[in-house]
């Protein structure tokens, strides 16, 4: 292995982005445990000791797999790069692939992206049948897990295939301004993806009906109408053959856009609360807070690609990472694995920008339903989906898209 400064400005980054990452997972356990036997004031008429001691110990049973998720990760990072995992299985694909054909690079890339997946099997088979067994929320069985398996799988052939080798043949083809012309194709997908997966992807996976309850529905159209929402349709999903958590989202582009609510959460709810959760949803719609991430997400993705593009005819970038063959598709996977460590920085930026939308569409909510409303309906999915309602500050800052539920709660009730 040829050893150079940027390995060890690789290992530097590795090595601090995943101590702290543990640092604040054991801030966390710690900071929850410390707090788990006495409900926060704010809630203690609504929510019992019981609930909240198994919102802690949910709280830490998950950051404690999240320990072992990172220490994974960080290995599986060093096997491939360091560890010359990934040169070996360059090799071994030029037994059958030319190194510089367009076959031989997504074979590298499918299996890196193969092999990472199935490292790190064990801990989401852990988590749903352990964890989420034990506190209650698993409603997945073997046969739904494969058959969700086996669709992943399929999709990410039909839809991911196409735009790997489109990417690979740019990068080979198109010159010295590929990045760019790649950064079109993705941000296209992406648009299209947001128009395609509600409508014909999302229902592979889950039923969605219209809502039965006429008084809900009726509720419901005169909140989107004061709002001046119009949608393909709003529906109730089967979210609990999966998971006992209940949840609402809006997702969609243009004609194909929709409101859905899980079944779990219209079974809890009043219809004002669920009025107050949708204008919520809404708000995040006519504030635009999905169209800026979309901007968001590929300005990112241009400044990442225009990184990639300089970095791919670097021989330091590839031997300070333990491989030898220069390639693009190369290029493509040590990036993949080593970004993260670098990008460790900008998650609580990301995460304060996050919060910060959910201020406003609760504003936004309130000013078309109830703020009471939406009070006991937060309290109520708290309760039941056992969040913790004393998370660690820091903890909470760094990777907390959502206020916390103190302060959340807090501003609701003075507005």
């Amino acid at each position: 292995m040829v050893t150079n400064a940027f390995t060890w400005v690789f290992l530097l980054a590795l090595g601090l982005a995943s101590a702290t990452r543990l640092w604040l997972a054991l801030r966390q356990i710690r900071h929850v445990r410390a707090h788990r036997d006495a409900v926060p004031s704010t809630f203690a008429e609504a929510i019992p000791l019981p609930a909240h001691q198994k919102a802690a110990d949910y709280t830490v049973a998950k950051e404690q797999l999240g320990i072992l998720d990172t220490l994974l990760d960080a290995a599986i990072v060093l096997a491939f790069t360091l560890g010359g995992v990934l040169q070996w299985l360059i090799d071994q694909w030029a037994l059958f692939f030319p190194i510089q054909s367009l076959w031989h690079g997504a074979a590298i890339i499918v299996t890196v992206i193969l092999l990472r997946s199935a490292l790190g099997l064990p801990l989401t088979l852990y988590r749903i049948f352990v964890i989420e067994e034990q506190f209650g929320f698993n409603r997945m069985t073997w046969k739904l897990f494969l058959a969700d398996l086996a669709k992943t799988l399929g999709l990410a052939i039909v839809l991911g295939a196409p735009l790997l080798l489109a990417i690979l043949w740019l990068a080979s083809a198109a010159g010295k301004y590929w990045w760019f012309y790649a950064w079109i194709l993705l941000t296209a997908y992406s648009i299209f993806l947001h128009i395609v997966i509600p409508t014909f992807i999302s229902p592979l996976f889950n039923k969605f009906s219209p809502i039965k309850d006429a008084d809900l529905a009726e509720r419901i159209e005169r909140l989107l109408s004061r709002c001046g929402f119009r949608s393909r349709g709003l529906y109730v999903m089967d979210g609990s053959k999966r998971s006992a958590h209940g949840n609402a989202y809006f997702t969609g582009l243009g004609a194909s856009k929709r409101i859905v609510l899980f079944d779990t959460l219209v079974s809890r709810l009043q219809p004002p609360e669920i009025e107050a959760v949708l204008a919520h949803e809404l708000g995040h719609y006519k504030l635009r807070h999905i169209t800026k991430a979309l901007i968001l997400r590929s300005a990112l993705s241009l400044l990442f690609l225009f990184v990639l593009g300089f970095l791919v005819d670097q021989q330091w970038f590839y031997e300070g990472l333990g491989v030898r063959t220069i390639t693009f598709p190369t290029a493509l996977v040590l990036f993949l694995l080593a970004a993260p460590a670098f990008m460790f920085v900008l998650e609580p930026l990301m995460s304060l920008y996050s919060r910060k939308n959910e201020f406003e569409a609760d504003r936004y909510a309130v000013s078309h339903a109830e703020a009471s409303e939406l009070v006991t309906a937060l309290v109520k999915l708290y309760k039941d989906n056992a969040a913790t309602l004393t998370p660690d500050p820091l903890h909470s800052a760094f990777y907390d898209s959502h206020p916390p539920a103190a302060t959340r709660i807090a501003r609701l009730r003075t507005t």
